[in-house]
């Protein structure tokens, strides 16, 4: 059942609620919603133990969107769901959702305990660099009405996929959920900020982080993920971090949940 909740600058975000036990907000990441992504099959499996807390982040799915995009939106917009799931919560966020729940923990939320998943930071020269325009090129493309070369742009020069394979994605039924929300991904890049362009993360930016943090990579990622989660680890105060063996930045749900379940606890 969708339930609603406005965000500080009037937005109006949806999300769902299931499961009984403390509270776990889970935030996606780039081309995910509450209808698309690993989030509803990890809510599932986390509802035994958790009443867990499945939002679409703005300009996704159920939820609405403003004008302009600013990161403290995004960041205002999680802490709305925090407050209506009691005031404080667990959290977990994948990918660029790692790197909004870092800067939210950061800002002070009131986040009891943090999982971030392979926030895609890129901390050296090892992959071939992301193009220092491509927020503005994402927003060019969608704003132009071509969510689908948006996508490709987002596949091919922010993660590094092959072109061919980008174009295999097109005959999945999947793409076109990935179009729809094409336009937010402008947001997912700013969310990375200066973290994605092959510089050594600066430790100030989350030396307010108060929470325990537990950061994860699955131990068949790209090894410049690895070496960024690794780094990541070293930056945030008191960070844990562990690896998930057989698995890469399409983490299973399966995989993933005991990770988050035994910190947690």
């Amino acid at each position: 059942m969708t339930a609603t909740v406005i965000s500080k600058d009037g937005t109006t975000i949806a999300y769902d609620q299931r499961g009984s036990g403390p509270a776990v907000v889970l935030v996606d990441g780039a081309l995910c919603s509450r209808a698309q992504g690993p989030m509803p099959e990890l809510a599932e499996l986390l509802a035994s133990e958790f009443t867990v807390y499945n939002y679409d982040r703005r300009g996704r799915g159920d939820s609405g969107d403003a004008t302009e995009y600013d990161v403290e939106r995004e960041i205002e917009d999680l802490a709305a769901v925090i407050e209506a799931a009691g005031g404080t919560a667990y959290v977990y966020g994948t990918s660029s959702g790692a790197a909004l729940t870092l800067r939210a923990a950061a800002a002070g939320l009131p986040i009891t305990k943090l999982v971030a998943f392979e926030p895609p930071y890129v901390v050296d020269q090892s992959r071939k660099q992301i193009p220092s325009t491509w927020v503005a090129d994402m927003r060019a493309l969608s704003d132009a009405g071509k969510p689908g070369d948006a996508v490709k742009y987002f596949m091919t020069k922010g993660i590094g996929l092959p072109g061919f394979m980008v174009g295999m994605m097109k005959l999945m039924p999947a793409w076109k959920g990935m179009k729809a929300v094409a336009h937010t991904l402008p947001y997912d890049a700013a969310l990375l900020g200066e973290n994605c362009f092959g510089r050594p993360l600066d430790p100030e930016q989350w030396a307010t982080i108060e929470a325990p943090v537990l950061v994860v990579n699955g131990g068949k990622s790209p090894g410049w993920m690895r070496t960024s989660v690794k780094a990541l680890a070293g930056a945030v105060p008191g960070a844990k971090h562990e690896e998930v063996p057989g698995q890469n930045h399409m983490i299973k749900a399966s995989a993933i949940a005991p990770v988050i379940s035994a910190f947690l606890r």
